[in-house]
């Protein structure tokens, strides 16, 4: 097989960017700190334009390996709701950051805490510890609010933002985002993925169902498992938190595609949120009535958010630059590994 393009996962089409913000009113923002020994950054995915306090969606998450420090899964887990951006760092930042979410909410809602219910701020991570001296504690409040500052439709993808010291494979990981669309009935609905890929056995790499990392596990010690992936779902289906959660789950389905085993040391978790409605903060603001999804027509998007996982960890690896880190550490890109091999 040549390898002159990422290979292209499924049937179904892709959105107009094949990105997560092909799902209407969804922004991306990067931070990223390229210095030296700081290797890291922030990365943030806006759901829509209003305040999502005020305007919270229906989401849910799906545990796969609960090896991680997130702030804000359990809350979301059982009321439902997403209520902040999601902010995606490296292990010892998530409490920098949600420190800074609790502030910018508190800007826009001021009786945040007082006359008002406390905000869930929902910062996940991975460790980048490899070629990010993760010790530093660089990241600060200022790089998540330039992140949101910087949140636009087209997303940069590979070693920016969050994914700047992450490693896949034993080599450069990162950001990744796809989307694929569906039809049901005469609906049409969109599912899109963004990843922060940093987990990975090379000899296990399936790149498109092909054992890729056979041809290359030559060049790496044996080892296990371990560092973790965050995977964003977004949709614009009517879907509620249950059925959100159902969604949330086929994320592992595409992950596992990629030669993961949910290893003991791998944090692999996967939060889905639908855009479709809002539910208000107001406990005195009608509850909208929404016609949802039927349980039975489900296994499209299923389908979707599957592909679309699988097709960003492939594109995070793919559009990946090589870095030199923490003690010289270096992570080379899988096209570079690929045209050695050649």
């Amino acid at each position: 097989m040549m390898h002159n393009a990422p290979p292209r996962i499924g049937s179904l089409p892709s959105g107009q960017r094949d990105a997560i913000t092909d799902v209407a009113g969804i922004t991306v923002g990067h931070t990223t700190l390229a210095d030296g020994d700081v290797q890291t950054g922030v990365t943030v995915i806006h759901p829509h334009a209003l305040d999502p306090f005020q305007h919270k969606l229906p989401a849910a998450a799906a545990i796969i390996n609960g090896f991680g420090k997130s702030v804000g899964l359990m809350q979301l887990t059982e009321l439902g709701q997403l209520e902040t951006p999601i902010a995606l760092t490296n292990t010892f930042s998530v409490h920098a950051v949600a420190q800074a979410q609790i502030a910018q909410c508190a800007r826009t809602n001021p009786e945040i805490g007082r006359e008002l219910s406390t905000v869930n701020a929902l910062v996940l991570e991975c460790n980048d510890g490899y070629l990010n001296d993760i010790q530093h504690m660089a990241v600060t409040a200022q790089h998540y609010e330039q992140a949101c500052t910087y949140a636009g439709v087209d997303v940069a993808q590979g070693a920016v933002g969050a994914g700047r010291g992450m490693s896949s494979f034993q080599l450069k990981g990162g950001i990744g985002t796809a989307s694929r669309c569906v039809t049901i009935g005469a609906a049409h609905y969109t599912v899109g993925a963004l990843v922060l890929a940093n987990y990975g056995v090379q000899a296990n790499l399936l790149w498109g169902g092909e054992p890729l990392g056979q041809r290359l596990a030559a060049q790496q010690p044996a080892t296990v498992e371990k560092g973790s992936i965050i995977m964003v779902l977004a949709t614009d289906a009517p879907l509620d938190s249950r059925q959100l959660g159902r969604l949330a789950l086929r994320a592992a389905a595409g992950l596992a595609r990629t030669g993961s085993v949910y290893g003991h040391g791998s944090g692999d978790i996967a939060v889905a949120f639908s855009t479709a409605y809002t539910l208000p903060q107001a406990p005195d603001a009608p509850m909208p009535a929404v016609a949802m999804v039927h349980e039975a027509k489900l296994d499209g998007l299923f389908q979707a958010a599957a592909d679309s996982v699988e097709q960003s960890i492939i594109h995070a690896l793919w559009y990946a630059e090589p870095v030199t880190g923490r003690n010289g550490h270096h992570r080379a890109t899988l096209r570079e590994v690929i045209n050695q091999k050649k």
